[in-house]
Parts: C-alpha cells; structure tokens; sequence
C-alpha cells in the first residue's frame, strides 16, 4: 500500500522527494504524486513533510 498525499496541503516544498529511497514521488503541477507500485510505504516522505500533508 502507498502513502496518500493531500493535494489542499502539499506546498510543493518537494522534502519528501528528496527523502524517499526508491524515488517514489516527484513533482507535477507543483504538488507531490506518489508512484504507487514502486512505493516500499517505508514512512521516511511522512516525517520530511513540513505541513504533513503526507499519510498512510
């Protein structure tokens, strides 16, 4: 299962971009979107996000 990012809360800081290990998110539009099948739900993009737009 991957993470869920709220779209109304994301910055679009990219903290959790920065974070993930299997290069599971990237920016679009100036929000996060998360790559569903390559996420390893490992938590590491939910403690970087500064709004905690990011949960499981």
């Amino acid at each position: 299962m991957a993470v869920k990012i709220d779209k109304d809360l994301c910055t679009g800081c990219g903290a959790c971009v920065d974070t993930c290990p299997v290069n599971a998110l990237e920016m679009k539009d100036d929000k996060s979107v998360v790559d569903e099948d390559t996420c390893i739900d490992c938590g590491a993009c939910i403690s970087s996000c500064p709004v905690e737009a990011i949960s499981e």
